[in-house]
């Protein structure tokens, strides 16, 4: 059966021996000076995703919160395509001085299973800063789905497999690829239906188009408390404060189905380290302010960061653990 550790605990407790594999250890040192210097000129954060999301609400209140800090603009430059790497790819190709970084979710741990062939290598080309944020997953159903817990939803999968079928935000989303890992530790077969977008995959389901769906728990929350869709079970270590009545998976008899959606902050490798010090400083200061720290709790973010090592190990093991997914399902990127 496919285990999956707990995305939280992970990055808590990861070394930085593995550190290695990824460009984050390739930069040459820098002056003390030089670093002491650091910033002298206004900076660039690339979001791989369109404004209004998830990723542009957290970038540019880290943005701005950065700014305040180093007492120099650090402009948002959002570049969506390619299902995300096209800002991905942009930043891996920009100067490695320290003035670019990206915010990626989950996707760079994914796409290099995902896609036959990329622009960048998301392995060697972007130096990990730090973990950032993570945003919680639930599954909910439609109404008429005769289901009030996840023991229940699996019994029904067993007993009409392929009669189930589950709304997306697309191919090769956290969301989809969550469902597929329900399906492999169950050992069940639910049908995918793909949206454009996470929004249309929950009109979708209140619609009664599809039976179920893996997304943001904020999200989801006004339309469980308005009886439009039910709440199954959170994809999490632990329940969230807007939703305490809701089970996690592992409470249900589930282990292994924590799928949260997390964010981390990368520069181009090489980088120097120095600098990859300094942005991390930076950052871990900026989300332990509190006024940063309660505006994402408000809109269901939770802040988390970690040393440039962490996130390194952390990447690398979460590409691990989706390739599996990916593999065991077929899933072909679009």
């Amino acid at each position: 059966m496919l285990q999956s550790p707990s995305a939280l605990r992970r990055c808590a407790l990861l070394s930085g021996i593995g550190a290695a594999g990824l460009a984050l250890l390739s930069g040459a040192a820098m002056p003390p000076a030089q670093a002491q210097a650091f910033p002298a000129k206004p900076m660039r954060m690339i979001l791989p995703f369109p404004p209004g999301g998830p990723t542009d609400l957290l970038g540019r209140s880290i943005a701005a919160k950065l700014s305040e800090q180093v007492g120099q603009p650090v402009t948002v430059d959002n570049r969506p395509g390619a299902g995300g790497n096209l800002g991905l790819e942009v930043a891996s190709k920009a100067p490695a001085d320290g003035y670019t970084m990206v915010l990626s979710s989950p996707l760079i741990s994914i796409s290099p299973s995902l896609y036959t062939k990329l622009n960048y290598d998301p392995m060697k080309d972007l130096s990990p800063i730090s973990l950032v944020a993570v945003i919680q997953n639930i599954l909910i159903v439609h109404p008429s789905v005769p289901a009030k817990t996840l023991g229940d939803l699996v019994k029904i999968a067993r007993a009409n497999p392929g009669r189930l079928n589950y709304s997306s935000g697309g191919v090769g989303t956290t969301g989809h690829l969550a469902a597929e890992l329900l399906n492999s530790l169950m050992k069940i077969r639910t049908v995918h239906v793909p949206y454009k977008g996470s929004g249309q995959a929950l009109v979708g389901l209140m619609s009664g188009e599809t039976d179920m769906l893996i997304m943001a728990a904020a999200v989801a929350a006004p339309q469980i408390a308005g009886g439009k869709v039910k709440a199954i079970a959170l994809l999490a270590e632990k329940r969230v404060a807007n939703l305490p009545n809701v089970p996690t998976a592992a409470e249900s008899g589930v282990a292994g189905f924590e799928v949260p959606i997390w964010y981390g902050m990368l520069s181009p490798s090489g980088t120097p380290r120095d600098l990859i010090n300094r942005l991390n400083a930076e950052i871990v200061k900026a989300l332990a302010s509190p006024d940063l720290r309660d505006k994402l709790a408000a809109s269901g973010i939770e802040s988390r960061t970690s040393t440039p090592e962490q996130f390194a190990d952390f990447i690398r093991s979460e590409a691990v653990r989706y390739g599996r997914v990916i593999r065991d399902a077929g899933i072909k990127g679009e």
